[in-house]
Formats: C-alpha cells, structure tokens, sequence
C-alpha cells in the first residue's frame, strides 16, 4: 500500500506565489508519473501539469509560464510551484502518482486566490 500526503496550498494573493508539496511513502514500490490535477467549484478536475520518470515536464495551457513541476526522487516527493497566482487558480489541488503498487491521489488541497 501507498500513502501518498499533500502539504502547501492556502491563500494566495494575485501576482504572488504558492508551492504545493505531495509525497509517497510505504512498502518498496517505483514511481513512473507524478502529475498535478485541480478541480474547481462546479467544474470538472483538469490536468495541471506531469512530469515522467526521467523528469520532462508538460503544462496545460492556463498555466504553463506561471507553474514550474518538479520531484525529488530520493523522497519520493512531486512539487508544483505556483508563480504569478490568478483567482482562476483557486481549486482544490491534487497529487497523482503512477507507480508500480498502482495509481494513487492525495487528499486535495484548497489553493485560494484572492486580494
């Protein structure tokens, strides 16, 4: 079995920065994808941005220039660094990981964006 946590998220303010964290932990397993997703009130959840296993990462349209993926290997740890907030990126954040245990989700995170 995988645990997988999310940390971070918040208030943001528009202009400023957040950065969320997700991290795996449990029996010996390899982790292939780690990806972020959001779902926002009354919309559907939406694939934020990926990141493989060699660390190439790919963006949806709405943030790509504004977000930065990145992870940490040896902690099996997945961040998402969140520049340039809008107050169309409050959502609920989450975590997804592609491993070889299966597919696991964090718990969510709220992200609000407002002055």
């Amino acid at each position: 079995q995988v645990q997988v946590v999310e940390s971070g998220g918040g208030l943001g303010h528009p202009g400023g920065s957040l950065r969320l964290s997700c991290a795996a932990s449990g029996r010996s397993f390899s982790i292939y994808g780690m990806n972020w997703f959001r779902q926002a009130p009354g919309k559907q959840r939406e694939l934020v941005a990926s990141i493989n296993s060699v660390g190439t990462a790919s963006y949806s349209d709405s943030v790509k220039g504004r977000f930065t993926i990145s992870r940490d290997n040896a902690k099996n740890t997945v961040y998402l660094q969140m520049n340039s907030l809008k107050p169309e990126d409050t959502a609920v954040y989450y975590c997804n990981f592609g491993t070889s245990a299966g597919v696991y989700w964090g718990q969510g995170t709220q992200v609000t964006v407002s002055s």
